[in-house]
């Protein structure tokens, strides 16, 4: 492995290198078997000199892994105030962020509140001990993100995410959508000296720290995140309100021990699939499986996973009363009731409306419905003698919605 530091005092730059069996050293630069020579940025380097991309200045001591892991936690807990299992997830996803690379997916971390609740500087704090803590803010355009993100490798900290305008929201919720899983790079077109458009792949994988208002509309991307709701109580009478001098001389010298850890577990950790959580759905699993995976403390991985069974709790309720949810219980009971082998859509809009209509203000038509049907459930319809119906070949694809929108549970008389 080979990591960049960069020393402020000294203004230099020089490399650390550590060999498989864990020996390491510091030198100018590296030469590799191809004949190539590696070298590190210059320190006059606007991002790193400007402290927007941070790296260690030396390879420190660590000790052993729980010796760091109440380190971390307790520079977090003397700047921020956080939940207590939140506090111990922040402080894991620190180690977690310089040993990504040995997993696959990754969740991000997030806080969300309004102005004034502590989104700032929980992002400020935890992002200074980081690996190669990037940070960047919605006034931000987006592309050098991609850039930075491609040439440093390095975990993304950004604040006020949610973006004003609708391209730039656009282009940061593909660095999202696709940064959380190894493989998966953004190509974009860039423009040669020659003025001849080449494609190019931006490598985005990588742990990301998010503050916002509000969350995303898409529920995929919702998904992804563990996330810390700030504002819901008073502020501890222990925290600063202003960030001494003193954070930036401890978060470099965590960063040092940070980097030695780095050296002596990335090829000792990866996803322990032991860790998966029961009960809940695999996209939950696949968010946390890599933080799970690294906390050697059963007492929190049980916190932790209490978390996600009340996350997944909510998703369902919040799936159960959507427009989704009540048109899949409409089509369970008309398939239940029926006596062809199908359900006809106009009598699909009569249950829906008998139900929906006190909220929606209005009924729906048939033509509404069977769109809905289609586009929103990706469901088929079909003429028959004149009409058109869902047949009953989707049944068992209604089971299956209804059971993931919190309609149905278990086996029940809509699967036979």
């Amino acid at each position: 492995m080979v990591e960049a530091l960069y020393d402020a005092e000294s203004l230099t730059t020089s490399l650390a290198v550590c060999s498989p069996e864990g020996e390491f050293s510091i030198v100018p630069h590296n030469d590799l078997p191809t004949k190539e020579r590696l070298v590190p940025y210059s320190p006059r380097n606007n991002l790193i000199a400007t402290g927007c991309v941070l790296l260690p200045s030396d390879v420190g001591d660590f000790g052993d892994k729980g010796d760091l892991v109440d380190e971390v936690r307790t520079f977090i807990h003397r700047y921020v105030d956080l939940t207590p299992v939140f506090e111990e997830i922040a402080a894991h996803y620190v180690l977690l962020t310089w040993v990504y690379d040995a997993f696959n997916e990754l969740p991000y971390l997030r806080f969300r509140g309004d102005y004034g609740t502590g989104k700032t500087r929980a992002l400020l704090t935890i992002g200074s001990i980081s690996y190669k803590g990037f940070f960047a803010s919605g006034a931000s355009t987006v592309s050098p993100i991609f850039h930075v993100l491609d040439a440093f490798g390095a975990t993304l900290i950004l604040d006020e995410a949610d973006f004003r305008y609708s391209d730039a929201t656009a282009e940061l919720t593909k660095i999202l959508n696709n940064g959380n899983m190894n493989g998966l790079p953004i190509l974009r077109t860039m423009t040669n000296r020659h003025r001849e458009l080449n494609p190019t792949a931006f490598r985005v994988f990588g742990p990301k720290i998010v503050g916002m208002r509000e969350g995303f509309s898409d529920r995929a991307l919702e998904s992804r995140f563990l996330t810390e709701e700030t504002g819901g109580r008073p502020l501890r009478p222990d925290i600063s309100i202003h960030l001494p001098g003193a954070l930036k001389a401890e978060a470099l010298a965590l960063r040092n021990k940070l980097l030695a850890w780095r050296f002596h577990a990335r090829f000792l950790v990866g996803p322990d699939p032991s860790r998966l959580v029961g009960g809940v759905e695999p996209r939950l699993n696949q968010t946390a499986l890599a933080l799970l995976s690294i906390i050697d403390d059963q007492g929190l991985r049980d916190r932790i996973r209490d978390e996600l069974v009340g996350e997944e709790a909510r998703v369902l309720n919040e799936r159960a009363s959507s427009l989704e949810a009540t048109m899949l219980a409409v089509l369970v009971d008309a398939f239940a009731a029926a006596e062809a082998p199908y359900v006809a859509v106009s009598e699909a809009t009569d249950r829906f409306n008998q139900k929906a209509c006190p909220d929606l203000g209005r009924p729906m038509t048939n033509k509404w419905v069977g769109g809905f049907i289609r586009n929103r459930l990706r469901l088929t319809t079909t003429k028959s003698r004149g009409v058109y119906v869902i047949p009953q070949a989707d049944r068992a694809k209604i089971v299956a919605l209804a059971r993931r929108h919190g309609v149905i549970a278990g086996d029940t008389a809509a699967d036979r």
